[in-house]
């Protein structure tokens, strides 16, 4: 949607990967939410903490930009590329300082103003390709 650049979305990503606030987390995600996607399924946002620290860990510059959104009732659909450089632990390889970039969509399921559930589809295997997490 253009001009639509204050989703939930666009905070979730803004606050929780790009600022790196855990507390945003607490903010914005239900109690009992289930992420799809990312890695196994994350159930609870006490479950998701780990994972966004271990990111954030291994990507302290970290940028994730919301390209586009679509909302359809509940849903709420977005478009991103990440970009970022690996210079902390987090990951299972040392840090090497390679620039990172690549894309994904999710889709999230909104409840009582709260992400209930989050549907991940980004290119982790360019992400560790990169970073030679694993062979091209």
């Amino acid at each position: 949607m253009p001009g639509h650049t204050d989703t939930l979305l666009h905070r979730w990503f803004e606050e929780v990967w790009n600022n790196g606030r855990e507390d945003a987390i607490d903010e914005m995600m239900h109690v009992d939410a289930v992420t799809h996607g990312l890695e196994d399924d994350i159930r609870g946002r006490e479950a998701f903490k780990p994972f966004q620290r271990k990111f954030r860990a291994a990507f302290p510059d970290m940028k994730i930009s919301v390209e586009q959104v679509l909302i359809d009732g509940d849903m709420i659909a977005a478009r991103c590329s990440v970009v970022g450089t690996h210079t902390g632990p987090g990951l299972n390889v040392a840090p090497g300082g390679k620039s990172i970039s690549f894309t994904g969509m999710c889709m999230g399921r909104v409840q009582d103003g709260k992400l209930i559930e989050g549907l991940n589809n980004f290119d982790f295997l360019s992400l560790y390709q990169q970073i030679g997490l694993t062979m091209s």
